[in-house]
């Protein structure tokens, strides 16, 4: 006999492209207890946040309709960071997630994305308004902007 504790929500995923790619990306989610991944346009995987705009399937943000050049790791941490707006991440999580392997212990190499990040989107990246730094914690997408359609 098998009781109710054996039985769950089970949601089924079909998709075309790279499957192992996309299989990791869904594992991260679910290792840090991501609830939902925020996507706005179904069709284009388009996230928009005020002037700021990400566009997953082209890998392309654009501010004020100027595109904005970013490096692979960089383009990763911040489409990270804005599909979980509002959500902390540690250094280490965002190591593990977006280098798809165990946190080194040097802290240096993602604040210094994050660095390169802000003074690319950010007006005045000594004052962020995408990017926000939880003290002692990490880092956070502004939890405040909606992503509109």
């Amino acid at each position: 006999m098998i009781g109710d504790d054996y039985f769950g929500k089970i949601m089924v995923l079909t998709f075309n492209d790279n499957e192992e790619d996309l299989f990791q990306r869904i594992m991260s989610y679910v290792n840090i207890g991501t609830k939902c991944l925020a996507v706005v346009d179904t069709h284009k995987n388009i996230l928009r946040f005020g002037e700021l705009e990400i566009n997953e399937s082209k890998r392309i943000i654009t501010k004020k309709n100027s595109e904005i050049e970013l490096t692979f790791i960089e383009f990763e941490i911040i489409l990270l960071l804005a599909q979980n707006a509002g959500t902390i991440f540690s250094k280490e999580q965002i190591y593990d997630i977006v280098w798809k392997e165990p946190y080194s212990g040097d802290y240096n190499i993602v604040m210094s994305h994050i660095r390169n990040i802000r003074e690319k989107i950010e007006d005045n990246p000594s004052k962020p308004f995408y990017i926000q730094t939880v003290w002692g914690v990490g880092y956070r997408f502004n939890k405040n902007l909606s992503s509109g359609l």
